[in-house]
């Protein structure tokens, strides 16, 4: 990966997309490396933030008041008609990716992406988050990144942080490109994110980390948001685990071991899973503080892609077939209540939905 100059100090050119709780913690990492200059976009924080900077209350960094990254920006920079901005060697997305929501991860950094020179690293959950991308930008790497961080924006502009900052970055195959160009842009992006506080780690294989966090994501975070419930109430409640969580993470143990061979997610890493969020911390799920919100949910790559991929090869997966289409009514009620679909009001049994726009 090529370097910028800024300041006489050559350093990683870097546009960060969604400034919440690990978007701005990827933001201070980097800039503490000292390896980077961050352009961070931000959207409903941008007026707090511009007028105070981001106060951070962090495991790993501290106190830290009124810190701001070296630039802020309410939109995607638009290299074509803003000449005097350098291309970026990386664009790092930490946005919740709501693949069937408009517009697209794509689409909404195309006009910061400089082909051939950008590397696009996507720091979001879930499995195939790549395709897309790697078919928009063919001749750019895009990598991986799967945080452990547990890091909350509330109110704008305010960070809880408070799970060590650990990162797993690997190369997505982008088969347009030599393996060993994705290779070189994964290895340039830890040294880009790595500072004394955070561990920010090397895996050449994408898959058992991607595979590792879904035991998680495709089961306490979808049924916390399907039935409102903090993970300390699903573990009271004995049922819940036994009934829907641990057939759940089953589910995606025995679908990586035939989908992605070699994969292999152990039986006590199931039930240390199941015990990792402690019964006094009545934590809540990002999927379920969205429900709450009135936000999108990011569930088609967490149990979508999974479901798919296991059906292709002939896995069933019972449990979460139905967790799967709860959730996608649960996002039905959220895209009418946004406008996104409509009900004819002389709607009849049978009767399909209609989407605005054309989507």
């Amino acid at each position: 990966m090529g370097s910028l100059p800024y300041d006489s100090v050559p350093k990683y050119n870097v546009l960060v997309v969604g400034s919440g709780g690990v978007g701005t913690m990827a933001a201070y990492a980097m800039e503490k490396s000292a390896k980077s200059a961050v352009t961070a976009v931000l959207r409903s924080n941008y007026a707090a933030v511009k007028r105070r900077g981001f106060n951070i209350d962090s495991r790993d960094h501290g106190n830290i008041i009124g810190w701001k990254p070296t630039h802020i920006r309410e939109t995607i920079p638009d290299l074509a008609r803003e000449a005097h901005i350098q291309p970026y060697d990386f664009i790092v997305v930490t946005t919740k990716n709501l693949a069937d929501v408009p517009p697209s991860v794509a689409e909404i950094i195309a006009p910061a992406v400089t082909p051939g020179r950008t590397a696009i690293a996507l720091l979001q959950n879930g499995l195939n988050i790549e395709r897309p991308v790697v078919a928009a930008f063919p001749s750019n790497p895009v990598i991986s990144g799967v945080p452990y961080i547990g890091a909350i924006e509330k109110p704008a502009g305010t960070i809880k942080h408070v799970n060590h900052d650990r990162l797993i970055v690997s190369p997505f195959c982008n088969p347009n490109i030599p393996a060993s160009v994705s290779e070189e842009a994964a290895r340039s992006f830890r040294d880009a994110y790595s500072c004394r506080a955070v561990t920010c780690e090397y895996e050449p294989d994408v898959r058992y980390a991607r595979w590792r966090k879904l035991l998680y994501n495709a089961s306490y975070n979808t049924v916390a948001a399907i039935l409102g419930m903090d993970t300390s109430r699903m573990r009271v409640s004995e049922h819940v685990i036994d009934g829907l969580v641990r057939p759940a993470m089953r589910e995606i143990q025995a679908a990586a071991r035939v989908v992605a061979p070699g994969v292999e997610l152990p039986d006590e890493l199931i039930e240390e899973l199941i015990r990792i969020d402690t019964y006094e911390g009545f934590f809540k799920p990002s999927m379920l503080q969205d429900v709450e919100k009135g936000k999108f949910i990011e569930f088609e790559n967490i149990i979508g892609e999974p479901l798919r991929e296991a059906e292709k090869h002939g896995v069933s997966m019972p449990t979460l077939k139905v967790v799967y289409a709860l959730l996608k009514g649960l996002q039905w009620k959220t895209m009418e209540a946004n406008g996104l679909v409509e009900v004819p009001r002389d709607c009849t049994p049978g009767m399909k939905y209609g989407k605005k726009g054309g989507r």
